[in-house]
């Protein structure tokens, strides 16, 4: 796999869980190195992620952030055994796991520096709920969004109305990025 020599422990060690829970949805390295990016544009703030898995992108969110202690990551992850996985890592103590539907909960949970919406709540259901949490200036990062990769004719369709809505929402300014699964990164306009 290109570019897999050199990655964080962390990362790989994310990658021998998965394997051992039989998780075969962990975080591209592609989309991984991008979350490292914009976790560490983040100001001092708080960062979500819905549908943690085992874990990969939050291993990538963690790694941008170093050591850096003025921004709190807040993983949500639905499924018990998959979160708990997740859970029997060594993380940082500003990491606050919840096990919850976040596209149910993400209207209280106030509001974030990044998104990043991995699973299906959040990314193609109530996908207004995310955007309303994000902070103007803030960033909101998304993959999987390439309908052709898929054969369900349902989940194409979703995913092709989640990107009609996320590039024409006047409150957000997005780029489509043809690599990966592909990416759509969007940050909230300020006014």
């Amino acid at each position: 796999m290109k570019g897999t020599r050199d990655l964080p422990e962390s990362i790989g060690a994310t990658h021998e869980r998965a394997t051992a829970a039989g998780f075969r949805l962990t975080c591209e390295l592609e989309v991984g190195r991008l979350l490292a990016v914009l976790s560490e544009a983040v100001p001092s703030g708080r960062i979500l992620e819905i549908g943690t898995g085992v874990g990969g992108g939050l291993a990538w969110l963690i790694h941008g952030l170093g050591e850096r202690l003025d921004v709190g990551v807040e993983p949500v992850e639905l499924v018990h055994d998959i979160q708990q996985a997740a859970c029997s890592a060594e993380w940082p103590p500003w990491v606050r796991f919840e096990s919850r539907d976040g596209a149910e909960v993400v209207s209280g949970l106030g509001q974030f520096d990044l998104i990043f919406p991995d699973a299906p709540g959040g990314k193609i259901f109530k996908l207004s709920r995310v955007v309303a949490a994000l902070r103007p200036g803030g960033f909101l990062a998304i993959d999987d969004m390439e309908a052709t990769r898929h054969e369900d004719e349902r989940l194409r369709t979703a995913l092709i109305i989640a990107q009609q809505r996320l590039v024409g929402n006047p409150e957000l300014i997005c780029t489509e990025l043809d690599f990966a699964s592909g990416v759509i990164v969007a940050v909230k306009r300020r006014v």
